[in-house]
C-alpha cells in the first residue's frame, strides 16, 4: 500500500433538516439540528482512512472551539495530527447545511475563514510527506494559491495530484497541466467545460477538454447514473449501487476518499471507481458528512451482499 496526502479543508458542519428547502425570503421550521466535523478535505481524508488508506491530513484551523472539533475527531479515529496548521488570527471554517428531509437534497454555504490563509511557507512544510506519498488529493475550498503551490511541489517529487473540483471555482490551464486526475460532479464538469454531461458521448466531450489541458484521467460523478471514467485507452460509465438515500450531503466526499484509498492499494481506476461507488452508497444511508463514512468491514460486507443479489 502506498501513502497518500489530503490537502484541503476542515469546517464545522452546522446541519439542519426541514420539510423543504427555503426559497429566498422564506423561513422554514426545521425538524433536526446537528453540529459536527466536516469540510470536503476532512470528509475525504476520513473516508480514505476508514477505508484502510495510509493517509495524512493537511488543513488549517483556528485556535478556537471549532478547531477542537477537528482534533478531537482525529483522536477518536486514530488519525495523525502532526501536519495540522493553525491560524493566530482567523477562526476555523464553518459550513451551513440545509437538508430536505423528504428528498435528501441539500444546500450548503461554506465560510472558509482560516482556510483562506494558507501560506507558501506552510505549503513548503509539507514537502517531506509529499516526497513519501504516491498521491495527493485536493479540493477547491482553500485559497487557490496554496493549491497551486502544493501541485508544483507534488510534481517535483513525482506525487500524483488528484483534484476534486469542488466547490466550483475557475482554475488556470497551468494548474490543470500538472494534475493527474480530476473528479468533478456533473455540475462542476459543466461549469468548467461548458458541456452538459448526461450520457457517455457528452462525458467524452467534457473529458476531452480536461485531457487537452494535460489531465491523464477524468472521473465525473453523475449521481443516480453512477460515475464516468476516461483514461487514455477507454471511457465508460460505471453504474451505481441502488440504495435508499436519507442524506446525500457527504456522497461526493465518500466517493473521493474511497477512490484515493483504492488507488493506494493498487486497484486500477475502473475497480477503484466501483469501490468508491460502494462507499458513496453506504454514506447516503446515514445522516451527516464525516460521521457517515463507513469503515472497511462495512464496505466489504456491502460489496459481498451486492454480489450475491
Amino acid at each position: 500500500m502506498s501513502k497518500a496526502v489530503v490537502f484541503g479543508s476542515f469546517v464545522v458542519d452546522l446541519m439542519a433538516r426541514s420539510p423543504h428547502l427555503p426559497v429566498p425570503g422564506e423561513t422554514v421550521k426545521g425538524s433536526y439540528f446537528k453540529m459536527g466535523p466536516g469540510g470536503k478535505g476532512f470528509n475525504q481524508c476520513v473516508a480514505a482512512h476508514k477505508a484502510g488508506a495510509d493517509v495524512v491530513m493537511v488543513t488549517k484551523l483556528g485556535k478556537d472551539t471549532f478547531g477542537k472539533v477537528a482534533t478531537d475527531t482525529m483522536d477518536s479515529l486514530n488519525m495523525p495530527k502532526e501536519h495540522l496548521l493553525f491560524s493566530d488570527t482567523e477562526d476555523t471554517g464553518i459550513a451551513l447545511i440545509l437538508v430536505d428531509e423528504n428528498t435528501a437534497q441539500n444546500e450548503i454555504i461554506i465560510v472558509p475563514c482560516a482556510l483562506n490563509t494558507i501560506t507558501d511557507e506552510e505549503v513548503k512544510g509539507t514537502e517531506k510527506i509529499l516526497e513519501d506519498a504516491e498521491y495527493v488529493l485536493l479540493q477547491l475550498e482553500v485559497n487557490q494559491s496554496a493549491n497551486e503551490s502544493i501541485v508544483k511541489l507534488a510534481k517535483k517529487h513525482n506525487c500524483k495530484v488528484i483534484v476534486n473540483t469542488a466547490p466550483y471555482s475557475p482554475v488556470s490551464d497551468e494548474f490543470l497541466s500538472d494534475v493527474y486526475m480530476v473528479t468533478p460532479n456533473e455540475v462542476e464538469a459543466r461549469e468548467i467545460t461548458g458541456v452538459e454531461v448526461k450520457d457517455l458521448e457528452s462525458c467524452d466531450k467534457a473529458a476531452k477538454f480536461f485531457k487537452e489541458k494535460g489531465v491523464e484521467i477524468v472521473v465525473i460523478t453523475l449521481g443516480e447514473m453512477g460515475a464516468y471514467v476516461c483514461t487514455n485507452e477507454q471511457s465508460t460509465i460505471i453504474p451505481p449501487y441502488k440504495v435508499k438515500a436519507v442524506d446525500t450531503t457527504g456522497a461526493g466526499d465518500a466517493f473521493n476518499g474511497a477512490l484515493l484509498a483504492a488507488l493506494t492499494e493498487g486497484k486500477d481506476i475502473f475497480e477503484a471507481v466501483k469501490f468508491a461507488n460502494a462507499v458513496a452508497a453506504l454514506s447516503v444511508q446515514k445522516y451527516g458528512t464525516t460521521p457517515s463514512m463507513p469503515d472497511r468491514n462495512e464496505i466489504e460486507d456491502f460489496i459481498l451482499a451486492q454480489t450475491k443479489k
